[in-house]
């Protein structure tokens, strides 16, 4: 089998398109739609295993992925990143800033050093990949942006510091949309809502009860998949949305458009999930 993409293929012959926190979740799907469509990928994590696992995938399937280990939140590591990409594959079109982690905690508990940790990985370390991806190459050729965010409008209660990270980085988009326009560079951002996803094993035990209730919040009756994702940010990349740039798209089955205890809500049917991803690996709390 192959990836099922709902993308022509051959959408990005002969591009280069960078994905954070490629290793695993999100980014492992990301990279593997891009590569079957004619991408090459470059896969950025710290986690050489999981880079090299998804690269012999990638290849495999008949794709093309490359993998470097860098810490986003070093801004030397990353301008020496882009500048080695750059020198040995060319300019880069694409990036793909989906690198990102947290823990759940109230605001009351969250050290100094837990605050500085998320905020540094999910909007600095952003930051510092765009800045000197728009700086090095795309100033002068071009390309696309997409950012991960957050459902965080309405406050993220258990994940404040996340949710602060989130925002920020919804406004980075926006901004830099603004900012880059002239260069032709597009700049967006992908709000996940629950996305069945591997990072999901990663939670403590009490949380996981929680996470098992949360298709019973969604009015579409079930949580989201990675291709899911993948193909909203695919998009965002490609040709086909030449003129969309500065906007931020929620993909979460409607749960951030209602209240249950205002409106409960019914039970669903006609689930119809978009299984486009044939590596998908179920989270193990789900099975």
């Amino acid at each position: 089998m192959s990836y099922q993409s709902i993308l022509q293929p051959g959408a990005f012959d002969k591009r280069n398109i960078i994905v954070t926190g490629g290793g695993s979740g999100i980014g492992r799907c990301t990279a593997h739609e891009l590569a079957s469509l004619g991408a090459t990928v470059f896969l950025i994590g710290r986690n050489e295993e999981k880079l090299q696992t998804v690269k012999d995938e990638i290849l495999a399937d008949g794709g093309h992925a490359v993998y470097f280990c860098c810490d986003i939140r070093q801004e030397n590591d990353v301008k020496d990143l882009i500048d080695k990409i750059i020198d040995q594959y060319g300019p880069v079109d694409g990036l793909v800033n989906n690198a990102g982690g947290q823990f759940p905690a109230p605001l009351s508990k969250i050290s100094k050093n837990g605050w500085d940790a998320v905020i540094s990985t999910n909007l600095t370390g952003g930051f510092l990949m765009a800045r000197e991806v728009f700086n090095q190459s795309m100033s002068k050729s071009g390309g696309s942006i997409v950012n991960i965010v957050a459902d965080m409008w309405g406050g993220m209660p258990g994940m404040g510091h996340s949710g602060a990270a989130r925002a920020g980085m919804a406004n980075f988009t926006q901004t830099a949309a603004y900012e880059w326009g002239h260069a032709g560079v597009r700049v967006n951002a992908v709000a996940p809502g629950w996305i069945a996803s591997s990072g999901m094993d990663t939670y403590p035990d009490d949380f996981k009860v929680v996470l098992k209730s949360l298709k019973n919040a969604v009015p579409l009756g079930r949580l989201g998949n990675e291709a899911e994702i993948s193909s909203t940010l695919c998009f965002l990349l490609s040709d086909a949305a030449s003129y969309i740039s500065g906007t931020v798209i929620r993909v979460d089955g409607a749960a951030s458009q209602g209240n249950t205890a205002i409106y409960p809500l019914k039970e669903a049917d006609n689930l119809k999930p978009y299984k486009g991803f044939h590596r998908e690996v179920e989270p193990e709390l789900f099975k």
